[in-house]
Protein backbone atom coordinates (compact mmCIF):
# COMPACT_ATOMS: atom_id res chain seq x y z
CA UNK A 1 0.00 0.00 0.00
CA UNK A 2 1.42 3.09 -1.36
CA UNK A 3 0.83 6.19 1.07
CA UNK A 4 0.12 9.67 -0.51
CA UNK A 5 0.54 13.05 1.00
CA UNK A 6 -2.85 14.40 0.19
CA UNK A 7 -2.59 14.54 -3.32
CA UNK A 8 -5.71 12.28 -3.56
CA UNK A 9 -7.63 14.39 -1.48
CA UNK A 10 -10.62 15.99 -3.20
CA UNK A 11 -9.84 19.71 -4.08
CA UNK A 12 -12.70 21.66 -2.91
CA UNK A 13 -13.50 25.66 -4.00
CA UNK A 14 -14.66 28.33 -2.38
CA UNK A 15 -16.79 30.76 -4.11
CA UNK A 16 -17.97 33.56 -2.97
CA UNK A 17 -21.81 34.10 -3.00
CA UNK A 18 -22.79 37.62 -4.38
CA UNK A 19 -25.50 40.16 -2.97
CA UNK A 20 -28.04 42.11 -4.89
CA UNK A 21 -26.63 44.55 -6.86
CA UNK A 22 -29.86 46.33 -6.66
CA UNK A 23 -30.54 46.53 -2.59
CA UNK A 24 -32.76 49.17 -1.67
CA UNK A 25 -32.36 51.33 1.07
CA UNK A 26 -35.49 49.45 3.36
CA UNK A 27 -33.80 45.91 2.77
CA UNK A 28 -30.15 47.73 3.98
CA UNK A 29 -31.86 49.17 7.24
CA UNK A 30 -33.17 46.15 7.80
CA UNK A 31 -30.38 43.99 7.42
CA UNK A 32 -28.78 46.72 9.65
CA UNK A 33 -31.27 46.30 12.84
CA UNK A 34 -29.70 45.06 16.13
CA UNK A 35 -31.82 44.07 18.71
CA UNK A 36 -29.99 44.34 21.62
CA UNK A 37 -31.03 43.38 25.65
CA UNK A 38 -31.41 47.25 25.78
CA UNK A 39 -33.94 47.36 22.85
CA UNK A 40 -35.73 44.81 23.69
CA UNK A 41 -35.97 45.75 27.16
CA UNK A 42 -37.32 49.64 26.12
CA UNK A 43 -39.94 47.95 23.39
CA UNK A 44 -41.17 45.68 25.87
CA UNK A 45 -41.99 48.56 28.40
CA UNK A 46 -43.86 50.53 25.50
CA UNK A 47 -45.97 47.41 24.64
CA UNK A 48 -47.08 47.10 28.38
CA UNK A 49 -47.25 50.47 28.80
CA UNK A 50 -50.15 50.48 25.99
CA UNK A 51 -51.60 47.52 26.84
CA UNK A 52 -51.46 49.15 30.68
CA UNK A 53 -52.96 52.63 29.26
CA UNK A 54 -55.87 51.15 26.32
CA UNK A 55 -58.62 51.11 28.56
CA UNK A 56 -57.64 54.40 30.29
CA UNK A 57 -57.38 56.18 26.71
CA UNK A 58 -60.47 54.43 25.81
CA UNK A 59 -62.91 55.58 28.89
CA UNK A 60 -61.56 58.93 28.49
CA UNK A 61 -62.36 59.31 25.11
CA UNK A 62 -65.65 58.04 25.66
CA UNK A 63 -66.23 60.50 28.51
CA UNK A 64 -65.35 63.12 26.52
CA UNK A 65 -67.71 62.03 24.16
CA UNK A 66 -70.34 62.46 26.57
CA UNK A 67 -69.51 65.45 27.65
CA UNK A 68 -69.57 66.93 24.46
CA UNK A 69 -73.25 65.25 24.09
CA UNK A 70 -74.21 66.97 27.33
CA UNK A 71 -72.90 70.46 26.64
CA UNK A 72 -74.91 70.18 23.44
CA UNK A 73 -77.76 68.83 25.19
CA UNK A 74 -76.98 72.14 27.63
CA UNK A 75 -76.95 74.98 24.89
CA UNK A 76 -80.26 73.22 23.11
CA UNK A 77 -82.23 73.72 26.71
CA UNK A 78 -80.71 77.18 26.97
CA UNK A 79 -82.41 78.06 23.77
CA UNK A 80 -85.78 76.66 24.16
CA UNK A 81 -85.28 78.53 27.50
CA UNK A 82 -84.91 81.48 26.04
CA UNK A 83 -87.51 81.17 23.70
CA UNK A 84 -89.90 80.21 26.18
CA UNK A 85 -88.91 83.47 27.88
CA UNK A 86 -89.16 85.39 24.78
CA UNK A 87 -93.08 84.01 24.73
CA UNK A 88 -93.61 84.73 28.60
CA UNK A 89 -92.61 88.56 27.55
CA UNK A 90 -95.41 88.46 24.09
CA UNK A 91 -98.08 87.28 26.84
CA UNK A 92 -96.81 89.75 29.32
CA UNK A 93 -98.17 92.18 26.69
CA UNK A 94 -101.87 93.24 26.44
CA UNK A 95 -101.75 94.25 22.69
CA UNK A 96 -100.77 90.75 22.47
CA UNK A 97 -103.03 89.18 24.46
CA UNK A 98 -105.95 91.02 22.49
CA UNK A 99 -104.40 90.14 19.43
CA UNK A 100 -104.15 86.39 19.88
CA UNK A 101 -108.00 86.50 21.47
CA UNK A 102 -109.26 88.53 17.99
CA UNK A 103 -107.78 86.05 16.28
CA UNK A 104 -107.87 83.03 17.97
CA UNK A 105 -111.41 83.15 19.33
CA UNK A 106 -113.18 85.63 17.19
CA UNK A 107 -113.23 88.00 20.15
CA UNK A 108 -115.01 91.66 20.06
CA UNK A 109 -115.61 93.77 21.93
CA UNK A 110 -118.86 94.72 22.25
CA UNK A 111 -120.55 96.95 19.43
CA UNK A 112 -118.56 95.75 17.27
CA UNK A 113 -119.22 92.87 14.46
CA UNK A 114 -116.98 89.94 13.07
CA UNK A 115 -117.66 88.18 9.65
CA UNK A 116 -116.59 85.31 9.19
CA UNK A 117 -115.36 84.27 5.84
CA UNK A 118 -115.23 80.72 4.57
CA UNK A 119 -113.12 79.67 1.87
CA UNK A 120 -112.50 83.29 0.74
CA UNK A 121 -110.35 82.33 -2.49
CA UNK A 122 -113.59 80.93 -4.03
CA UNK A 123 -115.76 83.36 -6.32
CA UNK A 124 -119.36 83.59 -5.19
CA UNK A 125 -120.57 82.14 -8.53
CA UNK A 126 -118.96 78.69 -8.08
CA UNK A 127 -122.19 76.03 -7.15
CA UNK A 128 -120.97 73.15 -8.44
CA UNK A 129 -118.96 70.07 -7.17
CA UNK A 130 -115.46 68.93 -8.49
CA UNK A 131 -117.37 66.74 -10.53
CA UNK A 132 -120.16 68.97 -11.92
CA UNK A 133 -123.26 68.36 -10.12
CA UNK A 134 -125.22 71.38 -8.75
CA UNK A 135 -124.48 71.75 -5.21
CA UNK A 136 -128.22 71.84 -3.37
CA UNK A 137 -129.20 72.17 0.29
CA UNK A 138 -131.58 69.54 -0.03
CA UNK A 139 -130.98 65.83 1.45
CA UNK A 140 -130.24 63.11 -1.31
CA UNK A 141 -129.52 59.66 -1.06
CA UNK A 142 -126.25 57.62 -2.48
CA UNK A 143 -126.19 55.22 -5.01
CA UNK A 144 -123.61 53.27 -3.44
CA UNK A 145 -124.22 49.61 -1.94
CA UNK A 146 -122.85 50.16 1.48
CA UNK A 147 -122.89 46.69 1.98
CA UNK A 148 -121.14 45.22 -1.21
CA UNK A 149 -118.68 48.21 -0.58
CA UNK A 150 -118.38 46.68 3.38
CA UNK A 151 -117.88 42.84 2.40
CA UNK A 152 -115.67 44.30 -0.57
CA UNK A 153 -113.05 46.13 2.18
CA UNK A 154 -113.52 42.94 4.19
CA UNK A 155 -112.19 40.47 1.34
CA UNK A 156 -109.39 42.71 -0.03
CA UNK A 157 -107.64 43.13 3.48
CA UNK A 158 -107.84 39.47 4.32
CA UNK A 159 -106.56 38.97 1.38
CA UNK A 160 -103.92 41.70 0.15
CA UNK A 161 -99.84 41.77 0.69
CA UNK A 162 -100.28 45.48 0.25
CA UNK A 163 -99.77 47.93 3.19
CA UNK A 164 -102.26 50.45 4.41
CA UNK A 165 -100.54 52.94 2.89
CA UNK A 166 -100.21 51.00 -0.68
CA UNK A 167 -103.94 50.62 -0.65
CA UNK A 168 -104.88 54.35 0.47
CA UNK A 169 -103.08 55.37 -2.17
Amino acid sequence: MVKSDGADRKKTRKVAVALPAMETAPERWLRTIRLSGFAFTILALIVLSLVVLAPSLRTLVDQRQQIAELEQAVKDKEASVADLEGEVDRWSDPAYIEAQARSRIYYVYPGEYTYLVINPDESESDTTTADGAPISDEIQTTKVDWLQSLLSSVVTSGVTDATPEELDE
